[in-house]
């Protein structure tokens, strides 16, 4: 095997999947990021048996072959040469051989047919979205996603396929994110996927402002193709909570305040509320009053106009999720419905359109 191309054209392919090589493996190959060279050019894939990325690169192939190559090894030569530097890489035995002007590395290899490749993921649903679609889908949800819950199928991201639309649900037990946008797709209206955590973020990363994506479900995958670099995961095998029964009602008296004097309020309340529980106070009425304590006597208090007609209400939150959900939002006003001071909150505005937030209510 060899190839010759610049520093750069190695360089683009292997940062893109290099995110989904992990730093400790329980298999020395899942260290290395497979080159499979071929007439029309080289792919680069690297997995960790739950994500796999595969990207393709316009080199100059003299001699095709395939070899393993470590992965983090040959990102930091590639990054530590100079710019437009021209490199060369050949295999011969065991040994892959890295040459650009009077530098020259030698790596160890791993037989390719050793390295782990998803082939076909069978795939039943095929949808059609903008990349920027899908983008905000993830940005609106994931920070609700559970993160090494026990109930495993809350560390992920519910995908849920009706016709003409694609919804985005997280959860982790005390906060729920749910978002939907417009998609084209082929599939049956309510099939639902639980795609894992690490899959969302490193599909996110990809994603860009421009061109569409293509999603196809398999029964224990879902593959996009973004651009150059074909994107694989893994499902998460689970029944996602029927998320439906805990969105609160929108009733006759919500409480609508501006985003940003609530946002700003909330953050400095939170610097004197318990590290470990975060708690704030909010008492309800013709304006809303967020009192924040803490064990050693500290207290902060804050006053913020709201419009709300309602009966005066006193109710406890977690901050750090009311400020995830309004960080969340885009419009200048946050819409609350709190039904009572044992309910959840349910969070939304005028301009995000398809989203809405609940917030469970803690004891004070």
């Amino acid at each position: 095997m060899k190839l010759k191309a610049s520093r750069e054209t190695f360089l683009e392919p292997l940062q893109a999947v290099i995110g989904v090589v992990e730093r400790r493996q329980t298999m020395p190959i899942l260290a290395n990021v497979l080159l499979n060279a071929q007439s029309d050019g080289v792919t680069i894939t690297a997995t960790d048996l739950e994500v796999e990325m595969v990207a393709k690169a316009d080199i100059a192939v003299d001699q095709p072959g395939e070899v393993t190559l470590p992965g983090r090894k040959f990102l930091d030569i590639c990054r530590a040469l100079k710019e437009g530097a021209k490199v060369q890489l050949s295999v011969t035995g065991e040994k892959a051989t890295v040459i650009s002007g009077r530098s020259r590395f030698t790596l160890a290899t791993l037989p390719a047919a050793e390295f782990p490749v998803i082939e076909d993921i069978k795939a039943v649903e095929q949808i059609v979205l903008p990349q920027a679609s899908m983008k905000r889908l993830l940005e609106k949800t994931h920070f609700s996603m559970a993160h090494q819950d026990v109930r495993y199928y809350l560390n992920g991201l519910l995908l849920e396929i009706d016709k003409g639309k694609l919804r985005a649900v997280a959860t982790d037990g005390h906060r729920l994110a749910l978002c939907d946008v417009k998609a084209d797709g082929s599939g049956s209206a309510g099939h639902q996927v639980i795609v894992p955590r690490k899959g969302v973020l490193e599909l996110q990363r990809l994603l860009g402002e421009d061109g569409d994506l293509m999603l196809a479900i398999g029964s224990n995958h879902m593959r996009a193709q973004v651009d150059s670099i074909q994107f694989t995961t893994k499902l998460i095998d689970g029944r996602f909570p029927d998320y439906q029964r805990v969105i609160p009602k929108r009733g006759d008296h919500p409480v609508t305040a501006d985003r940003e004097d609530l946002r700003q309020a909330l953050y400095r309340a939170a610097i004197l509320s318990n590290e470990k529980y975060r708690g704030i106070r909010m008492e309800i009425g013709p304006t809303m009053r967020i009192q924040a304590h803490n064990p050693e006597q500290e207290e902060a208090e804050e006053e913020v106009e709201v419009s709300y007609d309602g009966e005066l209400m006193e109710i406890g939150f977690n901050v750090n999720y009311l400020l995830d959900a309004l960080d969340a939002l885009d419009g200048d006003k946050a819409v609350f419905q709190v039904n009572d001071p044992s309910s959840s909150c349910l969070l939304w505005d005028e301009k995000t359109a398809g989203c809405q937030y609940v917030v469970m209510p803690m004891r004070l």
